[in-house]
């Protein structure tokens, strides 16, 4: 049984958690019943932080917050899964967790100029991807949940791209022995997906008129994409199979 920190960045739209839970029982349910030991820190509130040699691995989360809107107490929870990394302890980021990471190990985030990436998406695993133990048993195209506006644009060449698609050419990077990052969510199922898109339906709608698309259209097309996504808990059990320090 492997011991995992679940480092939490923020907290899901009020009106999806109500419903469905918050980001840490998303990654608790994702892994099943593994059997595994989850502690959740909230570093977003600036709890104290823990000692990371108490751990088997890390999971950095998603959040509502920016990288581009850097803060204190981001730069610290950086500091620390990079001072983790280098003791060992296994690190994997998720949306807003690759994003930071990243950003810690000289990389760039910015706004996607290719706008919001939401729903069932595909992606596709480069030649280091394929290699990789996270990617073990998953196809080279491979269909995971996403949401999100920023993304790494541009990185060092310490990050080894691990997959990419059309809207976000790093979906996936890995550096070093221990530290790996996705920007999909490899939590989030098909139920939550639907609701985080209800909660913004707004908000796509906007978006979409901006760009001169139906917002009808637009939504109806985002819903009728939603499908299944085994391939996510797959790469988040492979993550604790594979790097987990036990």
């Amino acid at each position: 049984m492997s011991r995992v920190l679940l480092l939490k960045c923020g907290t899901a739209n009020p009106a999806v958690s109500a419903r469905l839970g918050d980001y840490d029982r998303w990654f608790v349910q994702a892994f099943g019943g593994e059997g595994h030991h989850f502690e959740v820190w909230q570093a977003w509130l600036g709890e104290k932080a823990p000692r990371a040699d108490s751990f088997d691995a890390v999971i950095a989360t998603g959040s509502p917050l920016s990288v581009t809107a850097f803060s204190p107490w981001m730069q610290d929870a950086a500091g620390w899964l990079l001072d983790a990394a280098g003791a060992g302890v296994p690190v994997l980021g998720v949306c807003f967790g690759h994003q930071l990471l990243a950003h810690a190990l000289g990389a760039h985030v910015a706004r996607n100029p290719n706008g919001r990436e939401i729903g069932t998406i595909t992606c596709e695993l480069t030649n280091a991807g394929a290699a990789d133990p996270l990617f073990e048993g998953v196809r080279s195209s491979f269909a995971v949940q996403a949401t999100h506006e920023d993304v790494v644009d541009r990185w060092p060449d310490t990050l080894r791209p691990l997959a990419k698609n059309a809207n976000t050419a790093l979906q996936a990077f890995a550096f070093g022995e221990h530290v790996r990052a996705v920007q999909f969510h490899p939590e989030i199922d098909a139920a939550a997906i639907k609701a985080l898109i209800e909660a913004r339906t707004s908000r796509l709608e906007a978006e979409a008129r901006a760009r001169g698309a139906d917002p009808k259209e637009h939504l109806r097309a985002l819903y009728a994409g939603i499908r299944p996504t085994p391939s996510g808990p797959q790469i988040l059990k492979n993550f604790l199979r594979h790097f987990a320090r036990r």
